[in-house]
């Protein structure tokens, strides 16, 4: 077997980060940047609620769907018979790259 290869040690930006790098870059103060990311972000919320689909422009986009509710039961999972337990219907929400920021990678 080949050596594991060393995972790539790296931070994620915080939000204060973000909204001090987006301070400097428009020449705003980090309050306003804070308050505009927190707007952002309940206006994300909400159009994700009502339409089920919420696009940032350049960034990404986020969609759900629904999952429906499977029944209990038994399957055949490799060679074995199971029990599977019955789930609910389920909302499940994901977030895609756009494709401008694909090709950056």
């Amino acid at each position: 077997m080949a050596p594991k290869a060393k995972a790539m040690k790296s931070t994620v930006m915080t939000k204060g980060a973000l909204a001090d790098a987006v301070a400097t870059a428009c020449e705003m103060k980090k309050k306003d940047v804070v308050k505009a990311l927190a707007s952002i972000a309940e206006i994300a919320t909400a159009e994700v609620k009502k339409a089920g689909v919420f696009s940032f422009p350049g960034l990404f986009r986020i969609k759900t769907r629904k999952k429906p509710a499977t029944k209990a039961g038994k399957k055949e999972i490799f060679g074995k018979m199971c029990v599977v337990k019955a789930k609910p219907a389920r909302t499940i929400v994901k977030a895609f790259p756009v494709a401008a920021l694909k090709k950056e990678f």
